[in-house]
């Protein structure tokens, strides 16, 4: 069973539908239907939401592999605590006008470090499966 991976992921899902609705709630206000018609707001809540968008699923997957290949549930539980907090200082970081780029970086650091480390994880995890 997954369920350390399931509630990392529930979580990171709800972080990107407050990500989406508020993508929506610029769209409405600025009344734009496809992509930022200029406005430097909907800009940034579109590539918050882009970004989590292409940098969670790896962060789910490699969680889930470790989670499956029997690594204790603190290490799992660990690295998806990283990518959280990592994914909400980005978010933070491009949302806040002018954006912030000391919390865009921490956010990008951690989740980089986090991904990093999942793949050394999962690469000694597999390996020490496979000699013991």
């Amino acid at each position: 069973m997954l369920l350390v991976t399931s509630i990392i992921a529930s979580l990171l899902t709800i972080i990107f539908i407050k990500l989406s609705f508020a993508v929506i709630g610029l769209r409405r206000k600025n009344k734009v239907g496809l992509g930022s018609d200029g406005h430097e707001d909907l800009e940034r809540a579109i590539r918050a939401q882009g970004n989590f968008a292409e940098y969670v699923p790896f962060g789910i997957i490699l969680i889930a592999c470790l989670e499956l290949n029997g690594a204790p549930w603190w290490l799992v539980a660990l690295a998806g605590i990283a990518l959280i907090i990592g994914r909400l200082f980005h978010a933070k970081g491009i949302n806040t006008p002018p954006p912030d780029f000391s919390n865009r970086i921490l956010g990008m650091k951690l989740t980089f470090n986090t991904l990093i480390a999942l793949i050394a994880l999962n690469l000694g995890w597999c390996v020490y499966r496979l000699v013991v």
